[in-house]
Order: C-alpha cells, then sequence, then structure tokens
C-alpha cells in the first residue's frame, strides 16, 4: 500500500514522520509533494527513502492520500489531481471545515476525514475519524489499522467534529498556555526558577498522564484524592472554580464562531459544481 501526502507542513510532517517511527510504513512506501522543494527535500534527507513528487504524481501513485495543504486550497488541489481519484483510491481530509460529504460530492473516490494531533508525534493520543458513505468495512479496518500505530482512533459524527477537535487537536496547545501561565507566576511570586518550575510541570503532568492512562483514577476522583478537607489544595482549587468558571465556555464559543466562518467560505470555495465529477 503507497501512502500520499500532498502538503507536508506542521501536521503532514508529524503524521509522515510517526508512520515511519512507528514502523508501521516504510519510507519507500510513501511519496509525497510540497509547493515548496526545500521543504520536501530537508523531509526527504531527514527520511532515507521517502519518495517525492508533483501533487498528480502523487495522487497518481498513492492508495490512501492525505490532504494536508489549506482548506481554501482544496479546490485547486482537486481541480489539479481529479483525473487521478479513481473510485478504489481512500481520499483523507485532516482538516475539520473540509467535510466527508462535500470530497464525496467533488470526486468519484472513497473519502475519510481524519484530524490528527501534535501527540501523534509520540505514538500516543487520539486521532478522530469520521467515515464516508462509500467505505465498506474492509476500507474502515485497513484505516484503523493505520491510525492505530500512531494513536488512538476515535470515529465521531459530523455534528461533533469542532468539538472533538478542540479537545484532541487544539487541547495540547490550550493546556500548554495554562501550564506555561502556571510556571510564569510560581517564578514571580516565589524564589522558584523557571528551569526548576519548568522541570517540576513536566514531571507531574507526565505522571498524571500516566495516572489516567492505567484507569487508576478518574479526573474527578483524582481531584478527590488529593483535596484533604480543610487543606490548601482544597483552597486553590476554590480559587480555580471561582476565576475560571466560564473561561472553557467562551474558549467554546469563540472557536465555533471561527469554525463557521471556516465552513462557509470552504462552502464557497465548492459552490461551484462544473468540475465535480458529477
Amino acid at each position: 500500500m503507497i501512502i500520499g501526502f500532498i502538503g507536508t507542513g506542521s501536521m503532514g510532517t508529524i503524521l509522515i514522520e510517526a508512520f515511519i517511527e512507528s514502523g508501521t510504513v516504510l519510507p519507500t512506501h510513501i511519496i509525497v509533494s510540497n509547493r515548496s522543494p526545500e521543504k520536501m527535500r530537508t523531509l526527504a534527507g531527514k527520511n532515507a527513502g521517502l519518495v517525492t513528487g508533483t501533487n498528480i504524481d502523487v495522487a497518481h501513485a498513492a492508495d490512501v492520500l492525505f490532504l494536508c495543504t489549506k482548506p481554501l486550497d482544496y479546490r485547486t488541489v482537486l481541480d489539479e489531481i481529479k483525473d487521478c481519484l479513481t473510485p478504489d483510491k481512500l481520499l483523507l481530509s485532516i482538516t475539520s471545515s473540509v467535510s466527508v460529504r462535500q470530497l464525496e460530492a467533488y470526486t468519484p473516490c472513497k473519502a475519510a476525514r481524519v484530524i490528527p494531533s501534535i501527540t501523534n508525534t509520540a505514538l500516543s493520543g487520539a486521532s478522530l475519524v469520521t467515515f464516508g458513505s462509500r467505505l465498506c468495512a474492509t476500507d474502515r479496518s485497513t484505516l484503523l489499522t493505520l491510525l492505530s500505530a500512531i494513536s488512538v482512533p476515535i470515529e465521531i459524527e459530523e455534528q461533533d467534529t469542532r468539538i472533538s477537535s478542540d479537545i484532541v487537536s487544539c487541547g495540547p496547545a490550550f493546556f500548554s498556555f495554562l501550564l506555561q501561565r502556571f510556571i510564569d507566576s510560581a517564578v514571580a511570586e516565589t524564589t522558584v526558577t523557571e528551569e526548576q518550575a519548568t522541570r517540576l510541570m513536566t514531571e507531574m503532568v507526565v505522571g498524571l498522564g500516566r495516572l489516567l492512562e492505567d484507569g487508576r483514577f478518574s479526573l474527578p476522583t483524582l481531584q478527590a484524592r488529593v483535596c484533604v478537607p480543610g487543606g490548601v489544595t482544597g483552597i486553590g482549587l476554590h480559587v480555580l472554580d471561582r476565576e475560571t468558571r466560564h473561561v472553557f465556555e467562551h474558549l467554546i464559543e469563540a472557536t465555533h464562531r471561527k469554525f463557521d466562518v471556516d465552513i462557509l467560505e470552504v462552502k464557497e470555495m465548492f459552490a461551484d459544481k462544473k468540475n465535480s465529477f458529477h
């Protein structure tokens, strides 16, 4: 099976290198294209045997094709490679704003959406999957097996795309921001150095992840175990409850507003169906 990637930006590169590191896909079974020859040379230099080419080369050779370009470039790329998109190929969008239905309406091939996370770099975390109507049971199994090598694939419904992506894909950035704020405040308010605070925070987060991973605690039971009645943790949780009560509601409202704008732009991009396969 040949895996193709059109676009080798941040997420495209994460997926490529994760598949190679996991040993699931050999570099010689991956073909990539990018508008920047320099980026392709750099990626190929780090992964001996990786095949490079044009968008058409990738679309022609790939059995499974990841589209890793900006959402508003999808139409241009699909028009360029349309003659290569035969019904036996599996086309994958990695962006939340381009739906599976739009890909199916615009191409004759099988389509699905896969939203990765930076955590997949460590062959960990989740990836979000929405299957199109043309995939058979074997296609679904093949895709899930591929993604399982670098993540825990979780199937989601179309209407849950934005909030699921907020948690899985944007979440690492959101919580890294909060952790950095904690570190900055610790340095500002006490004698601890930034290096010390960063090490303490890093070890805490790694340990927390392992506690949750092995199922020893849920988030609520972990809070209850650490929070001794009348203790310092309880005082801190009271402050967090008061200060952050609506912060994630506001965050979700903001990301959904931006998502609505993106959806509208993509819909307008696909509105002209003269190049559709129908």
